[in-house]
């Protein structure tokens, strides 16, 4: 059983704000990235690392919502200049569309099983293929 990640995005407004950043990350290169992906550092490393490599995404919660997600690659253990242990979850470029799933703010990540992750919503199918602030809207008054 593949075991995921949950994670609000913060300072995004929509998927493509994410997807903006991480076409910038790409742009810049060099620290940006690790071993050519871009990657998310966070402060608690997971314990159950076996079960979410190979396999496991990181589901991104934007504006309440999951919305999206992305593949690890890799999760990379590390201790920042302060002896704080911490780690770099490396991910695959592709932000893939999920069906909207409403989520409480949380502080750090949680994990999240196979059985409670939204689906995978195609390129241009329901609300994919809505304008981000008309999607936002929607949301916000509890129809999607």
């Amino acid at each position: 059983m593949v075991l995921n990640i949950l994670k609000l995005c913060v300072g995004a407004d929509s998927v493509e704000d994410l997807e903006d950043y991480i076409a910038m990350r790409y742009r810049r290169g060099g620290d940006y990235l690790i071993d050519g992906k871009p990657y998310h550092t966070t402060r608690m490393v997971p314990k159950r690392l076996d079960e979410i490599i190979p396999g496991g995404s990181l589901y991104w919660v934007i504006k309440g919502n999951v919305q999206a997600r992305q593949r690890i690659a890799s999760i990379v253990p590390f201790t920042g200049p302060d002896g704080i242990g911490r780690c770099n979850l490396v991910l695959e470029r592709d932000v893939i569309r999920t069906q909207w799933q409403p989520r409480r703010a949380f502080q750090g990540w949680r994990y999240l099983t196979e059985a409670d992750t939204p689906a995978d919503m195609g390129a241009g199918e329901g609300a994919a293929a809505l304008p981000p602030d008309l999607r936002n809207t929607l949301a916000g008054l509890g129809l999607l």
